[in-house]
């Protein structure tokens, strides 16, 4: 079994801020990707791009320094952007390695299972992303057996869908955005709808994310929300595409799109939905509201002019309890992801009940020497996105090199930048 100091899962954003940090400290390890660096972004749907613009690309010694800040990066370019970052300072990554699983070891340590060979590892970070099993209803079970199927990792583009009218269970960013393009290129779309938070793309002429991350909602930590299940809630409903637009139910109801409300089952022929639809549209106006008001006492803090943000406009459609899948094509479930950690990662207590590591600033309370990074709330909002996974990096690889005895990393390769 080869042995390693320092065993990085996940050769994504998160796994490659770890190992600059850990290089720059002078820390020997290895970083294991199952496919390629970025793998996971490789097989988004083929028009993916960005819902944050490309000034949020802040991995430690690696900022977007392109020509279109303001932007959306494409999906082939976040690849690009992430290829080069791993070769400009050479992390030591290992492609098509798969973990299949990652056990207790000897003397402390851990043993990673893989068919390319196990790993003798002291100390291991855990970069593969919180969100990894993609959630299908127990409902769908329901639906006609000879009716196509298929969650959010299954789509690609309109054309691989069977023609006919298409159902998308789930009004989360990718449901939203799917129903969009879907509509765009023609498709007669039902959006099944739960509750998602929703802002205006651009504010005062600022896009949402400055106003975010300026105002220090993008900072909070789960102590902030109103319950630990408020983790598993959908992010903010925006859309990169074209630019950068507005992307939330009254837009994509302005597009010919039918809102329902929560798919139920399927039922003699039919699908069945709650009558919730104006319940969901309420609660994500609600948090429209909590969000102008943060973001209306951040602005009088720092003395700029109060964010434009009217109230909405009254929704007063229903939306149908039934439809005909009598002429529907496919049925595409959009309805999130739920944490993976546990169906590979076998050290018991590791985890919370909804499936989120137990850690404190990404160490592990459990398992000395397990390390998280990029899992959602890690230590803020921001940490399971880019913006957040190159801070907490550094935070992992100083304490991994202290561990070792090497010191801790420089903090001048990360910097907070505001535009």
């Amino acid at each position: 079994m080869e042995q390693v100091d320092v065993l990085v899962i996940g050769g994504g954003p998160a796994g490659l801020a770890v190992s600059h940090e850990l290089t720059a400290a002078g820390t020997t390890h290895i970083v294991v990707e199952r496919g390629r660096v970025g793998e996971s972004w490789r097989t988004r749907w083929d028009s993916f791009c960005l819902v944050t613009p490309n000034w949020k690309l802040q991995l430690p010694g690696g900022a977007y320094a392109g020509p279109d800040p303001d932007g959306f990066l494409e999906r082939d370019a976040i690849v690009g952007y992430l290829e080069r970052y791993a070769s400009g300072f050479h992390a030591p990554v290992r492609e098509g390695v798969t973990i299949t699983s990652l056990e207790p070891g000897a003397d402390g340590g851990f043993v990673a299972r893989s068919p390319a060979g196990d790993l003798d590892a002291r100390r291991v970070v855990v970069a593969t992303g919180t969100f990894r099993e993609p959630l299908v209803p127990a409902e769908a079970a329901s639906l006609p057996a000879g009716l196509p199927t298929l969650d959010a990792t299954g789509y690609r583009n309109p054309s691989e869908l069977p023609s006919g009218r298409l159902l998308i269970v789930g009004s989360g960013q990718t449901g939203c955005q799917v129903a969009e393009e879907l509509t765009e290129a023609g498709r007669e779309v039902v959006l099944a709808c739960g509750k998602a938070p929703w802002v205006p793309r651009r504010i005062n002429g600022r896009d949402i994310v400055w106003w975010a991350l300026e105002s220090g909602f993008l900072d909070q930590g789960a102590s902030a929300l109103p319950s630990p299940m408020a983790r598993l809630g959908a992010n903010l409903l925006a859309s990169g595409h074209g630019g950068g637009h507005d992307l939330h139910l009254r837009t994509l109801q302005a597009m010919g799109i039918t809102l329902a409300g929560r798919f139920l089952r399927a039922e003699g022929g039919t699908a069945v939905f709650a009558p919730d639809l104006a319940a969901s549209i309420a609660w994500g106006d609600d948090r429209y509201r909590d969000l102008r008001g943060l973001f209306t006492r951040f602005a009088s803090e720092r003395g700029i002019a109060a964010p434009e943000m009217p109230d909405p406009v009254q929704f007063v459609d229903p939306g149908p309890e039934r439809v005909d899948l009598d002429g529907v094509g496919a049925v595409t479930f959009t309805g999130g992801f739920r944490p993976g950690y546990a169906s590979w990662i076998r050290l018991p207590d590791a985890f919370d009940p909804m499936g989120f590591p137990i850690q404190v600033d990404g160490a592990s309370s459990a398992w000395p020497g397990l390390h998280f990074v990029g899992a959602h709330f890690q230590r803020k909002r921001k940490s399971s996105v880019i913006l957040g996974m190159g801070e907490d990096a550094s935070i992992v690889a100083r304490a991994i090199a202290g561990a070792s005895g090497q010191g801790p990393v420089a903090q001048g390769s990360f910097g907070r930048v505001g535009k």
